[in-house]
């Protein structure tokens, strides 16, 4: 049974009983507490909680999931995959527990003719939370399972949450048992390889908090309904209904293994490493090509990162395999085809996934190629030095700054005969993931608790009005303070004020939030921030200016005209940028990512090269001409399907209603998927000025430009610049770019001139360095003051020469100087110096610890410095010290 056809019968079985079928949502979440969905249940977290009110009764889905805490063991074991399907069907305050267990061993048991999944009863087993008896009951009642087959297990297994703050509930899980030669007989609570969870059932009741782990949480109390949230996983059915032994195996990830096999030239099957590697690259291929497809892009951070390193332990894998040239034109062209057939998308995004794909493997075999030098160099200096591990800071530097995996430094360090100080690296790695746990526990901190909005979204949603009007009349529906709830906000105090209705524009869709105040009989307030906390809310974060506030106030919302209105100039420019960048650059060039505020707008677009002047210059044309031409704006209402094919523009990774708003510049010429505000022409955007372009990634430009009357005060305060240099070098202005040119290269030949004379008078002072030198112990040694001089280099150069010349004696050159108010102090020794037991690195501390700083370097040549460019000769004194031991 193909894994899109395990996907058709859930969906079919679960909407014929009256469930409502919700697309899968994106694999980035909405949750700010979570980078990806990472479980089935997470896009309906707000009916859960009551923070939103269900608009089903029941529904369900197959969800797309990511979860990356496990990655070391992709690959290793049957289970394990970063990218998963959550079959799913949910309840809000509908059916409860007996339901739920009705519809799993209906659709379970019953037979593939009939639409069922045809498992057979006897190979299923279940397990309960430890003191959930009712659960048990049921199961004996409805399936008529023994209690032998019925366990009870406690919270780390049958107790189910996100792992963050919010519902949770005991559960029941479904195992299939594989049979006796894939373990030991006694259930899954003896052995989780014979018996595979393929179902969880969460009893979804409680509403958590404090959760630091699995086991550790504070059930706070009862959820307003006692909901369903079931999970079947799809790629755990699919394997054992294909028949294969794990889910690498199934239909939409068994060509990406396989072509990786053709492409190395290795057997599936034949090592157990490289099967490990070729699972590796088969998950991660395909986990790396979903994540694109929902519009996240390689990076240093977030989501990104993730991405990044999803996609760079599959050129890893594929170096071990012994292939080093490029290989994702193949293998994601293979996941592609495996996947499109259920994710239509895949293929309809494919040109921007794949460029970002290909873009990221030949970065990264660049990096690799980078680091390998600096790992040759780290091996080369350790085995010089006598050592025979690498340092661990060396491993974390590779590691931490170019993504060098540290298997590799190991396998290199093997192959050069030495070892790595794994214990140093394994620190330094622990330190970086509790700075990063630090870091995202603060944000948690950060996160407000959502269920303080519940009771004022139970009253409906706010109805936004800012497209018509700038002035509106409410009603207070609620006022926060601190996170919580209060009747009344006074003078001075920060506040969050929810209306029935606001003509403020809240920041979304890259719209920076309106600025204006809210007024009522006896209170005005500062609007601070304008969010969307939930689905459906707006919340101004206000300064009560005067007065005093209070829940159930008339009040009256006010925008500041003048900001709205440039506010929109940059959005609507924004789309003109947009629709230049295709015009220019073609298709490709999409959207990734904008903002926008008054006077400024931004824009990140798919390209891997740097725009041209010229191509700047024709984009920028192209975006004025639209100005000029004073093209209408219009805004429609319509369904997202209807929009989309009218080719409307999505934003990548935005979340889209059933019902969208399409703004209209020109026409088709720019036409987008759109909630924010814009100007009713073209031509009120007035002009627009592209002042820089620049990289967000090694797949993906930026380009900025100032708007409005902020583009007409950059353009002259450019023209001013211009006159003053037309004045002060007594040349017309289409005459300054070669004169300045001329200028430069004259001023780099005096430069040349200058250096040169200097370094003839450096040189000139050597003879008489050199006649200074003097026994000191067992050295002949030159300890002199320079004085000032331009640059370290210059000090550098004298000790090198005076060495040279005492190079048949056992010398020490010890120099010091002034750089620009700096002591520095470089000493340099000869072999027989050395013989005689002088360091120069030794020699240098003892001077740096006058001079109040530090240095160091190797025993033939060290450097030092410090703050106190007044203790020089006390520094020399001490070098002197030094060498008469």
């Amino acid at each position: 049974m193909q894994t899109a056809e395990i996907q058709r019968r859930w969906l079919t079985f679960f909407g014929e009983r009256d469930h409502t079928v919700v697309p899968s949502a994106s694999l980035v979440s909405d949750d700010p507490a979570l980078l990806f969905t990472v479980a089935g249940m997470v896009p309906f977290i707000p009916y859960f909680t009551g923070v939103v009110p269900a608009p089903y009764p029941r529904a369900t889905s197959v969800q797309k999931c990511i979860r990356t805490l496990d990655i070391e063991e992709v690959g290793k074991t049957t289970r394990h995959g970063t990218f998963f399907q959550m079959n799913g069907n949910f309840s809000f305050g509908d059916y409860f527990k007996e339901q739920a267990i009705a519809y799993a061993w209906e659709l379970l048991t019953s037979s593939e003719a009939d639409g069922g999944l045809g498992f057979a009863e006897k190979d299923l087993w279940v397990t309960v939370y430890e003191d959930d008896d009712e659960a048990a009951a049921l199961w004996t009642k409805i399936a008529g399972l023994p209690a032998e087959r019925i366990q009870r297990l406690g919270r780390a297994d049958n107790y189910w949450h996100t792992g963050q703050p919010g519902p949770g509930g005991p559960c029941s899980e479904i195992y299939f048992d594989r049979g006796p030669e894939f373990g030991p007989e006694g259930g899954p609570a003896v052995d989780d390889t014979r018996y595979i969870e393929i179902w969880n059932l969460v009893f979804m009741q409680y509403l958590l908090t404090d959760v630091t782990s699995k086991v550790d949480f504070t059930v706070l109390g009862e959820l307003p309904k006692k909901n369903i949230d079931t999970g079947m996983g799809m790629e755990r059915v699919a394997f054992l209904k294909q028949g294969v032994d794990n889910m690498y195996e199934i239909d939409q990830v068994r060509p990406v293994l396989d072509r990786a096999a053709e492409i190395s030239g290795r057997r599936y099957g034949a090592d157990h490493d490289d099967d490990v590697r070729m699972r590796v690259i088969a998950d991660h291929v395909r986990s790396s090509l979903m994540l694109m497809t929902d519009g996240v892009t390689p990076g240093n951070e977030g989501r990104g990162y993730i991405l990044r390193r999803l996609m760079r332990r599959v050129v890893r894998a594929m170096r071990l395999l012994g292939v080093d040239s490029t290989s994702f034109p193949e293998l994601f062209a293979a996941s592609r085809d495996a996947m499109s057939p259920a994710y239509p998308d895949v293929a309809e995004h494919w040109e921007r996934t794949s460029r970002l794909a290909f873009g990221e493997e030949e970065t990264f075999l660049r990096t690799l190629a980078g680091g390998t030098t600096i790992l040759d160099t780290a091996v080369a200096d350790t085995k010089k030095s006598g050592g025979e591990a690498l340092p661990g800071d060396t491993a974390f530097l590779l590691h931490d700054t170019f993504g060098f995996p540290i298997d590799l430094t190991l396998e290199v360090a093997e192959e050069a005969g030495l070892t790595v100080d794994r214990a140093a690296f394994d620190t330094l790695m622990q330190e970086q993931r509790q700075r990063a746990k630090a870091d995202a526990k603060a944000k948690k901190g950060q996160i407000a608790d959502l269920s303080v909005y519940s009771d004022i979204r139970a009253e409906g949603e706010t109805v936004f009005t800012g497209y018509e009007y700038l002035e509106t009349e409410s009603r207070i529906l609620g006022i926060l303070v601190g996170g919580q709830p209060v009747l009344k906000a006074s003078a001075g105090e920060i506040a969050e004020v929810i209306l029935a209705e606001t003509s403020l524009y809240a920041e979304s869709g890259g719209q920076s939030a309106d600025q204006g105040s809210i007024v009522g009989n006896g209170f005005d307030l500062e609007v601070l921030d304008v969010q969307k906390p939930v689905k459906g809310l707006i919340s101004h974060t206000v300064q009560v200016r005067s007065g005093e506030v209070a829940v159930d106030d008339a009040a009256t919302t006010v925008v500041d005209a003048v900001y709205r209105h440039a506010a929109a100039q940059a959005h609507s420019a924004t789309h003109l940028i947009h629709a230049a960048l295709r015009d220019t650059l073609g298709p490709d060039a999409h959207q990734s990512g904008s903002f926008n505020k008054a006077g400024y707008m931004r824009l990140d677009f798919s390209w891997n090269q740097a725009l041209s002047p010229a191509t700047r210059s024709e984009i920028e044309e192209i975006a004025n001409n639209a100005v000029r031409d004073n093209l209408e704006v219009t805004t429609r209402i319509m369904p997202l399907d209807e929009a989309r094919k009218a080719g409307a523009m999505a934003l990548f990774g935005e979340k889209y209603g059933e019902t969208v708003r399409m703004v209209d510049i020109g026409g088709p010429w720019s036409r987008e998927l759109c909630a924010g505000t814009h100007v009713r022409s073209s031509a009120e955007v007035g002009l627009v000025n592209l002042v820089s372009e620049s990289s967000v990634g090694a797949t993906n430009r930026r380009v900025e430009a100032l708007v409005g009357i902020d583009a007409f005060r950059e353009l002259a305060a450019e023209r001013t610049l211009v006159s003053q240099l037309t004045s002060a070098l007594k040349t017309p202005k289409d005459q300054l770019p070669g004169r300045i040119e001329q200028l430069v290269a004259d001023l780099k030949a005096a430069e040349k001139k200058i250096a040169a004379f200097e370094a003839r008078q450096l040189a000139g002072r050597v003879p008489a360095l050199a006649d200074a030198a003097s026994p000191i112990g067992n050295v002949v040694a030159v300890v002199e003051d320079l004085g000032e001089l331009s640059s370290a280099d210059e000090v550098r150069s004298l000790v090198t020469s005076v060495r040279e010349r005492l190079a048949a004696q056992p010398a020490v050159v010890a120099l010091a100087a002034r750089i620009d108010g700096k002591p520095v102090v470089i000493v340099a020794t000869t072999p027989a110096a050395r013989d005689a037991g002088a360091k120069a690195g030794a020699l240098v501390k003892v001077a740096a610890t006058e001079l109040g700083g530090g240095g160091g370097g190797k025993d033939d040549m060290a450097q030092g410095g410090g703050a106190n460019a007044a203790a020089i000769p006390a520094a020399l004194d001490g070098i002197r010290r030094a060498l008469k031991g």
